[in-house]
């Protein structure tokens, strides 16, 4: 076993210190290409797919365009895929094309380690079933999906260890088909997801009723992880997970990378899956395993979102470009970007298991993970909300005990008395870049429990 402790001089430089890809990021183009996906008058998972100007059909083929345009300026570094199925639903009545557009910008070292960045682009007004009328869907969802794509011009010329997928959605205003549809495919193709990052509702700084906040954006994560077996449920009530789901760990990295740079926004964490009552495309990611969180403004408006274009009693409805923030929707697009480069360029997190029964001493151990060039172990009290404290022990990567595809690690934290703190391990890359941490609780891994 070996151990050392963590001397100041080794704590990584924030990103800001080296080259942030984030200062690419362009409100002119978010803007740009809002307007171009609210031209096409309505991108309802029901409307034309053949239509070359009107209808979620020109919509998907503009997203393919403008990624392999962006593909073509990086000689070919991304790959395009437009994986396609038929759905029928309680919102879909008829047997409907459903498409998503992947970009995938494969990782050199780590291939099937992946992050994913995503957006619906389906828009709806009032009746969810109304295929026909105008629905801009400006901000509920062009917002996220030009978010998407400026990631994608930021990012597509840079080379990663980790593939960063690039994903437009379809039908998730019809039951959150699309990204139930790539999740499927993320475990088909034996993907292993680090982080699903989806932007949802992510361009406008101010609510209906004149309060404004342009200082945060919301990242909700769930508690109990959704994929849970009732004996890790059972694990979880008896010795504590509940507030440690991969996601939540992934919330709380979010949090401390915007904190790095005070110029842009702060993340406000949402310890709910979603908004009370609603939902998004993070959810059936949430279901197969893998951690995922989303991104939303702070301040929702309600006049323009699911709303018909019209007059009502002087008040103006409808999700239309002028309501929104590009100012706002840069920053966003900025904390994804840092966030995926930095995703990118990280070891997976590790798997920990604490040990603490009746002992005076807590003792730590993990399997070694692809891309590792240091552990960083960490400790919380219990009633503590994130890792704010620094971590307690660095541990090389050649201090492994034993040899193999798997070496192993293990520490012993002398007098910490396992019952009152939560523990986790974080995985640091040679350039010491750090992954989130992964708590040593039942299902704290960043994997799937079914695997």
């Amino acid at each position: 076993m070996t151990r050392y402790l963590l001397p100041l001089a080794l704590v990584a430089p924030p990103l800001a210190a080296q080259d942030d890809p984030a200062a690419t990021v362009s409100a002119e183009r978010l803007r740009a290409d809002v307007e171009t996906m609210v031209g096409f008058g309505t991108r309802h998972t029901l409307s034309q797919q053949d239509h070359p100007t009107r209808g979620i059909g020109a919509a998907v083929r503009w997203g393919e365009a403008t990624f392999s345009g962006i593909s073509r300026q990086c000689g070919g570094c991304l790959e395009l895929v437009v994986a396609q199925s038929t759905v029928q639903g309680n919102r879909i009545p008829h047997p409907t094309l459903l498409r998503n557009v992947l970009a995938i910008q494969r990782g050199t070292e780590r291939p099937d380690e992946v992050v994913i960045v995503q957006a619906h682009i389906d828009s709806r007004v009032t009746d969810v079933m109304d295929a026909a009328s105008d629905a801009p869907g400006a901000n509920d969802n062009a917002s996220g999906s030009a978010l998407v794509i400026e990631a994608a011009r930021a990012l597509a010329g840079r080379r990663y260890p980790v593939t960063i997928v690039y994903a437009l959605l379809s039908g998730e205003e019809q039951g959150l088909h699309g990204g139930r549809a790539l999740a499927d495919y993320a475990a088909q193709q034996g993907w292993r997801v680090k982080a699903v990052l989806n932007n949802d509702i992510v361009g406008n700084s101010c609510g209906s009723d004149g309060y404004c906040d342009p200082a945060h954006v919301r990242v909700f994560s769930e508690g109990p992880r959704a994929d849970l077996t009732d004996e890790l449920r059972a694990a979880q009530r008896r010795n504590g997970g509940e507030n440690d789901s991969p996601g939540r760990n992934l919330a709380r990295w979010l949090d401390g990378l915007a904190d790095e740079f005070p110029a842009g926004l702060a993340v406000r964490q949402i310890w709910r899956t979603d908004r009370m009552g609603r939902g998004g495309d993070q959810i059936p990611f949430l279901e197969q395993g893998f951690p995922a969180v989303r991104f939303s403004v702070a301040v929702e408006d309600y006049d323009h979102q699911h709303q018909d274009l019209r007059v009502e009693d002087g008040v103006v409805y409808g999700d239309t470009v002028d309501e929104m923030d590009f100012g706002y929707l840069a920053r966003v697009t900025q904390l994804n970007v840092r966030a995926l480069a930095r995703l990118a360029g990280t070891p997976m997190p590790p798997a920990p298991v604490a040990q603490a029964a009746v002992s005076i001493d807590t003792a730590l151990s993990w399997d070694a993970v692809p891309g590792a060039a240091s552990y960083l172990v960490w400790q919380r009290r219990t009633d503590e909300p994130g890792w704010i404290s620094d971590p307690v022990l660095r541990i090389a990567a050649d201090g492994a005990e034993g040899t193999g595809p798997a070496p192993h690690y293990s520490a012993i934290l002398t007098g910490v008395r396992g019952d009152d703190w939560i523990f986790g391990v974080s995985a640091c890359s040679a350039t010491d870049q750090c992954s989130p941490v992964a708590s040593a609780v039942p299902a704290g891994a960043f994997a799937p429990v079914a695997r």
